[in-house]
């Protein structure tokens, strides 16, 4: 890990010349120490891993920095949720309006801050300030925030002029619950059961993040058995999303039969997670300095079920209807997927080769990365599907030489200083960055790839039918949670 202290004035020169040479802005976390606000900006490149920290410092009394929305629209983005939460000002931002905090919010009041205390009393204010279509025939379908059925709370306006969609405003952060407020003063190992409860579906890949990132921190190895352990247990969770996806978009044409089947694969897996780590979302597998396993799953009986995806798969995609609704529906371009900072399987469909597991590794893993597409419904669905049977081989790769103890913990140190985790989950890169003091969590920074992927929901909706919306959304399946924190 390469860090180095910058000032406003170079801090522009030195991400942009970053970008140029491959790298992508994976995070941005502000940390307030009283009498100061250090703003750390972490940027990685793979093949081979690569990892720089800038850190720039603000006074407490005003912060602010220089703004980087006209390099790279994720950082854009990461400072307008330090406006809020920290009350760090972009200067120079193309849209410093809120991204977090809702307009009820206190305009003064940053919860992230140390002496934030609890919040004023929340003020009463009209209507989001949603930006209008103006034109001949053009109406405004408001959706959400309260959905029917298990769906968390979005809010999406569309304006339309017939069936089209001329564009698509998401409004998110209905469910931020403090995430990385709740990590500060945690004892180290008390982080992990919050690390897996951040997005339910990501249990596993999100505790692995965290953990590794504490074992940067305090200077922890594990042998390599743990980290191949590890592995196993993320590519878990990858097969019961994938599986669980592929019959709700099935479901989302009115092809119930597939979606009842893909279901039944679910549940096969989420079983054997249930064996493996006597939880079915894989909770508890994953500690700092070690992996707590009770068995290892069948490959024979993964293999039985990679079977029945690709015959559940070859039906769906066999019905002609299926197909035309798939085939060409909210189209994400790769240029567009790359200046929103895509990750995991949305950027892969569009094209664009991004696997964590390959470049930035924790072992030596038979990684095949499944190539991309076209970007549409299509090229997403069928992504989720070749990437079932890859993590299946995989899987087998991992347990057959497998011949060591199933449980290992290595004395986990108190002092330390800050560390970074990355793991590819079901839905892309996961980043925990954390720092440490005398056994007890400082800060957590959290990012999930639903941070980078929702911006680009709308993107693909762009000329798509409003009865397409469902379909796209579930093609993209974005977290909530993940993003609102």
């Amino acid at each position: 890990m390469e860090r180095r202290e910058v000032t406003g004035d170079e801090l522009a020169h030195a991400v942009g010349e970053l970008l140029d040479n491959g790298f992508r802005l994976a995070l941005v976390a502000a940390h307030d120490d009283g009498h100061a606000v250090r703003i750390v900006y972490l940027l990685l490149a793979g093949a081979p891993d690569r990892r720089v920290e800038l850190t720039l410092t603000t006074d407490a009394t005003s912060p602010s920095v220089p703004s980087l929305g006209h390099l790279s629209i994720p950082a854009g983005r990461f400072e307008r949720e330090m406006m809020d939460l920290y009350g760090v000002t972009p200067v120079g931002h193309p849209q410093p309006r809120r991204l977090v905090s809702h307009a009820h919010w206190p305009q003064d009041w940053h919860p992230m801050r140390h002496d934030a205390g609890r919040p004023p009393e929340f003020a009463t204010v009209g209507a989001f300030p949603f930006v209008t279509v103006d034109g001949t025939g053009v109406y405004e379908i408001p959706v959400g925030p309260v959905h029917a059925g298990l769906i968390e709370p979005g809010h999406f306006r569309f304006s339309v002029i017939g069936e089209s969609v001329l564009r698509l405003k998401a409004r998110l952060w209905f469910v931020h619950r403090g995430i990385e407020k709740l990590f500060e003063g945690r004892a180290v190992a008390d982080g992990v059961e919050l690390a897996e409860r951040i997005s339910g579906d990501s249990a596993a890949a999100h505790a692995l993040a965290y953990c590794l990132a504490v074992e940067d921190a305090l200077g922890v190895e594990v042998p390599e058995p743990v980290h191949r352990l590890r592995a196993l247990l993320v590519e878990l969770e990858r097969l019961y999303n994938h599986a669980t996806d592929l019959g709700a978009l099935a479901n989302d044409v009115g092809f119930a039969l597939a979606n009842a089947h893909a279901q039944r694969v679910r549940e096969s897996v989420l079983r054997i997670n249930r064996r493996v780590t006597g939880h079915r979302l894989l909770r508890g597998g994953i500690q700092p300095g070690g992996v707590v396993l009770q068995q290892l799953p069948d490959p024979a009986e993964l293999r039985v079920l990679a079977a029945e995806i690709a015959e559940i798969s070859e039906l769906t995609l066999g019905n002609p209807v299926i197909y035309d609704r798939f085939a060409e529906t909210a189209v994400l371009r790769r240029d567009d997927a790359r200046a929103l900072g895509c990750l995991g399987y949305v950027a892969r469909a569009s094209g664009i080769s991004t696997d964590a597991r390959r470049d930035h590794p924790t072992t030596d893993l038979p990684i095949s990365t499944v190539q991309g597409g076209e970007g549409d419904v299509l090229a997403r669905y069928t992504m989720r599907r070749d990437e079932f049977a890859a993590s299946t081989e995989l899987i087998a790769a991992l347990i057959e030489p497998h011949s060591g103890p199933l449980e290992y913990r290595a004395p986990v140190p108190t002092a330390g200083t800050s560390g970074v985790g990355i793991v590819e989950g079901w839905r892309g890169t996961v980043v925990h960055r954390v720092e440490v003091d005398a056994g007890f969590v400082t800060r957590c920074k959290v990012v999930d790839p639903s941070w980078f992927n929702w911006p680009a929901l709308p993107v693909a909706m762009a000329d798509t039918i409003v009865p397409d919306f469902p379909l796209a959304n579930k093609s993209f399946n974005l977290s909530y949670a993940g993003n609102d924190l």
